[in-house]
């Protein structure tokens, strides 16, 4: 039964950390659109090594946000 809730767990803060580093993503693209002070890349990055990949890349295919940058291309599916 432990083991249950530690995946169940696992799993809740899996889909929040994506869905946080879409949204993320998604503000950064709004800020380069407008001109605005931007996030820095390596919060980005951050938020990817930290369980955000798979919202990472939708929001690189999605928004079409930092797929140039090579950092982002290579070491977000990494």
């Amino acid at each position: 039964m432990l083991k249950g809730n530690y995946l169940l767990y696992i799993i809740i803060y899996l889909v929040i950390i994506n869905v946080i580093t879409f949204v993320v993503y998604g503000i950064d693209k709004w800020k380069a659109k407008k001109a605005k002070w931007r996030i820095r890349e390596s919060t980005l990055l951050g938020l990817a090594t930290v369980g955000g990949s798979i919202g990472a890349l939708l929001a690189m295919k999605i928004l079409r946000h930092k797929t140039l940058h090579s950092q982002f291309k290579y070491g977000v599916p990494l």
